[in-house]
């Protein structure tokens, strides 16, 4: 069975930094586009960034400048490194494992930017 599992959400105040790390199973890592999005309550999830095969990302407006993302290969792993957070950061993180046919969600990771 699939796994992607998240780590290293938790409560910062703002203007801190977090870094998520998203560890992947049973899954050939390197042939995945893998993401991070976010959602909070009454709000549809949206992308935060993704990182293609060949190292390439994406992010979405609000974060550019802020969070990079970042892949291992080695260790089946996506992080997203988050400086300069604000309240309106606040929400669960999920990772997201895509390829051409399969798609793939880990249970997501809270994070909580407040003083």
């Amino acid at each position: 069975q699939v796994q992607l599992v998240e780590s290293g959400g938790g409560l910062v105040q703002p203007g801190g930094s977090l870094r998520l790390s998203c560890v992947a199973s049973r899954i050939t890592f390197s042939l995945y586009t893998m993401g991070w999005y976010r959602q909070t309550p009454g709000k549809q999830r949206e992308l935060v960034a993704s990182i293609i095969r060949d190292g390439s990302t994406n992010s979405a407006d609000f974060v550019k400048g802020r969070f990079t993302i970042s892949r291992d290969n080695t260790k089946n792993t996506v992080y997203l490194q988050m400086n300069s957070l604000k309240p309106e950061d606040t929400a669960v993180y999920y990772c997201n494992a895509n390829s051409i046919n399969r798609n793939y969600w880990g249970k997501g990771t809270l994070v909580t930017v407040s003083s």
